[in-house]
C-alpha cells in the first residue's frame, strides 16, 4: 500500500553488427582449420550466441567497457572463454559491436565508439 510499484526493465532487441558476425566467422574459421579442431569451433561459436542471448536478458549485468567510459556507461563488456563481447545499449537496442580475443590491443576497442549504426 503506498509503495510506488517497481518497474520492470524495458525489453530490448538485440543486433548484431555485420563486423561482429564477421568476428564470429573468423575465430570459428580460424579454430577449425588452423587449429584443425572443428568441434570445437562449433563449441565456441555456440558459446558466443548463448553469451549474446544472456546479454539480451540483462544487459546491465555485465561490467562497463573501461576502454570506452561513458557517463551514462552505455558501453559494456563480457568475458565469453578467452573472447569478449563488446556492446552497446541504447533506449530500444543492445547493439553486439565486436568480438576479440581479451588479448587484443586495446586500440581496437576504441575505434568501436566510431561505428556508424
Amino acid at each position: 500500500m503506498g509503495k510506488n510499484k517497481k518497474t520492470t526493465a524495458q525489453a530490448r532487441k538485440i543486433r548484431i553488427l555485420d563486423e561482429a558476425y564477421a568476428d564470429i566467422e573468423n575465430i570459428t574459421d580460424y579454430i577449425a582449420k588452423n587449429n584443425q579442431q572443428p568441434l570445437n569451433a562449433i563449441k565456441v561459436g555456440e558459446s558466443i550466441f548463448t553469451t549474446i542471448e544472456r546479454i539480451e536478458k540483462n544487459p546491465f549485468v555485465y561490467k562497463e567497457c573501461w576502454q570506452l567510459p561513458t557517463k551514462t556507461k552505455i558501453y559494456r563488456q563480457v568475458t565469453c572463454l578467452s573472447w569478449l563481447i563488446i556492446y552497446k545499449i541504447t533506449s530500444t537496442e543492445i547493439i553486439i559491436l565486436s568480438v576479440i580475443h581479451g588479448a587484443r590491443n586495446p586500440s581496437k576497442i576504441k575505434s568501436l565508439r566510431k561505428i556508424k549504426l
